[in-house]
């Protein structure tokens, strides 16, 4: 691992918030371990190992039922990690994979077969190179036969940039960790009102309001997040999910509670059924229909 890498908390507290019966973690990872599941040589950063039994002894610990595993960049287009740990959870967990244009339709098939619902597509700079719009356009249209959607990571001052190309994607799209807006700017400022405008003027964009630690100015506590997410969740209650990171790769200012995280939820849907419908109905018709 590098030598800067803050590892997942060893001893998360049991969460006071109390989930609702079938709550998805709709964003999560499996990393390795690398001795059977080797990182990309491509990587842009080498984690600790985070294999899918510490991963569902967090789900259970926390009250979770069900997981939705994002591939990491740092196993690249190498989805065995993922497939994996899908393959462990008794249709408990589906997943969201890296994939390169010439993948051929019997491995789409495949990956759809063992619950992989969706591709990610990362434009943030430092995690991955630049990748050509029109490769992405095509993988898009590859998947959509299979019903899959587009998961989607940026960083607020590309969204401009970015919002013609969603706009051309054929399939339900999600937004990773609200474009990672830049809190410290507050919830009026043009660069939000862009992300919102774009939730409203296109029904098939759906958004996690996930990562308060990475979003944070003020650290742990997270309450300078939790204007942006509470409008989100109540604007958009029937598109949103939650998740929670872990195991929290390239976290540089602390290491997440992970129990800390899941009292946030009621500081952001504070109702019962927000609550239900962040947690249970929304990831549900997305990933187990």
């Amino acid at each position: 691992m590098d030598p800067d890498y803050l590892p997942f908390h060893p001893n998360p507290k049991k969460p006071d918030f109390v989930l609702p019966a079938g709550t998805v973690d709709a964003h999560c990872h499996v990393f390795g371990p690398a001795a059977k599941f080797p990182y990309a040589p491509q990587r842009k950063y080498t984690p600790c190992d985070a294999p899918k039994e510490k991963l569902f002894e967090l789900r259970d610990y926390l009250g979770i039922a069900r997981n939705v595993i994002v591939q990491g960049t740092c196993h690249g287009a190498d989805n065995r990690a993922l497939v994996d740990a899908l393959g462990a959870a008794n249709d408990m967990a589906r997943g969201i994979a890296s994939v390169r244009p010439d993948i051929s339709d019997a491995e789409l098939d495949a990956l759809n077969a063992v619950g992989v619902r969706g591709v990610r597509f990362n434009f943030v700079k430092r995690l991955v190179d630049d990748t050509p719009k029109d490769v992405y356009i095509k993988i898009a249209e590859r998947i959509s036969r299979l019903g899959w959607h587009i998961v989607v990571y940026f960083e607020a001052p590309d969204l401009q940039e970015l919002t013609a190309f969603l706009r051309q994607l054929p399939t339900t799209i999600v937004i990773d960790h609200m474009g990672r807006p830049d809190v410290s700017k507050g919830i009026d400022h043009p660069d939000f009102e862009r992300f919102i405008r774009l939730m409203a003027d296109n029904p098939n964009i759906w958004c996690k309001v996930s990562c308060p630690e990475r979003l944070t100015v003020k650290g742990p506590g997270y309450e300078d997040v939790f204007p942006f997410s509470s409008r989100i969740v109540a604007q958009f209650t029937d598109r949103v999910l939650w998740g929670t990171d872990w195991p929290h790769p390239n976290m540089k200012s602390h290491v997440p509670d992970d129990g800390a995280l899941v009292d946030v939820i009621p500081k952001i849907a504070p109702t019962a059924a927000l609550q239900q419908a962040l947690l249970v109905d929304n990831p549900m018709r997305l990933y187990w229909p």
